[in-house]
């Protein structure tokens, strides 16, 4: 089984159609959610042999469990990383709200899609290249950076639990103006539901956002699957892994070179000031002095405002039990529980 993130459904799928098209006989289960809530899903007894996450910090929280060997990021190439991507932003055809940058979605007119910070490593994501924006903005004023992020997340009318329930709710339920989300899955709804639906925003300043691979030791033991579970990330590395990767992350997937990390972000038109892409190195551990210190800031912004509330509240009828299932991007049905529902049922 690999348990991996929410947004990367149709890419596993492709890869795993591949891999077994390589080795008859073999079986993939594929689990799909927010990252940190699979984490948290492995380490209560879900019989993961791999992990494909967003964020390093899931994986270092299986090494705490045990399940993951401390020095699971030299088992793999680029630090067990075989894809990578960044912060984008979508917005409806024509850009009505005229959406340029992160300065835009604290206005009082739009209304910003991204799922919660607490449950998914897509979401931290967003909340660290907003950071890094305000602490560039603002000259380092923490004061006037929290107030730009508490903005930012007040002007979120529903925090979903995952990366694709986020997709979801502004693409089929059309709620909010901009959907913030990883460059790969901009690209992919555009493909899906075609240009003249959709537009992809780069900002100007953004986070590289870099995905980390693992073998759950203590699983693949129990399954005897260590050797197969390694042959399968390394698949994910392999000249047709890679090319599987390449159109649904342009120039995001590692073989061939990296796209260009400092200088000009790609998508940026060149009058447009060109911006910069920032490394994870850098932008969190740096600037934000690691994962740890910037994960507790997470607790004020979300904590919504009254009219949050009764917006989540009326919101809550688009979610479960209303309906039986969620669509994916591609229509497809998706029955899974739906936390977001009990967090708009809690708040009322």
């Amino acid at each position: 089984m690999n348990a991996s993130y929410d947004v990367g459904r149709e890419l596993f799928a492709d890869i795993n159609k591949a891999f077994i098209a390589e080795h008859p006989g073999v079986a993939i289960d594929q689990s799909h959610a927010g990252a940190s809530a699979q984490a948290r899903a492995v380490a209560d007894g879900l019989g993961a042999d791999v992990v494909t996450f967003n964020q390093v910090t899931d994986v270092d929280f299986l090494v705490k469990k045990g399940l993951v060997s401390a020095d699971w990021r030299k088992g793999f190439p680029h630090n067990a990383s075989p894809f990578y991507s960044l912060p984008s932003f979508l917005v409806r055809a024509g850009n009505p709200k005229h959406i340029r940058d992160w300065n835009d979605l604290v206005r009082d007119d739009v209304q910003v899609i991204f799922p919660n910070p607490r449950t998914s490593g897509n979401a931290r994501y967003t909340y660290l290249a907003a950071t890094a924006y305000a602490k560039e903005a603002f000259k380092g004023d923490d004061a006037k950076v929290k107030e730009f992020i508490t903005k930012l997340f007040n002007n979120v009318p529903i925090f979903d639990t995952g990366g694709r329930a986020a997709t979801t709710t502004f693409v089929q339920h059309e709620i909010g103006d901009v959907l913030i989300t990883f460059e790969s899955e901009t690209r992919g709804i555009r493909k899906e539901y075609g240009d003249d639906k959709f537009e992809q925003v780069t900002p100007s300043v953004s986070l590289l956002a870099e995905f980390p691979v693992a073998i759950v030791d203590k699983v693949a033991h129990e399954h005897g699957s260590r050797d197969l579970a390694k042959t399968y990330l390394d698949f994910l590395y392999s000249p047709e892994g890679q090319d599987i990767a390449r159109p649904q992350w342009p120039a995001g997937a590692r073989r061939g070179g990296r796209r260009q990390i400092q200088g000009r972000l790609p998508g940026r038109p060149p009058g447009d000031g060109g911006g910069h892409l920032r490394r994870l190195g850098q932008g969190a551990e740096r600037a934000f002095r690691g994962w740890r210190p910037a994960r507790p800031g997470l607790r004020q912004p979300i904590t919504p405002t009254e009219e949050t509330r009764s917006r989540l509240c009326r919101l809550s009828s688009y979610l479960e039990p209303a309906s039986p299932c969620r669509r994916n991007r591609r229509g497809q049905c998706e029955k899974r529980y739906e936390e977001s529902t009990r967090l708009c049922l809690n708040l009322c």
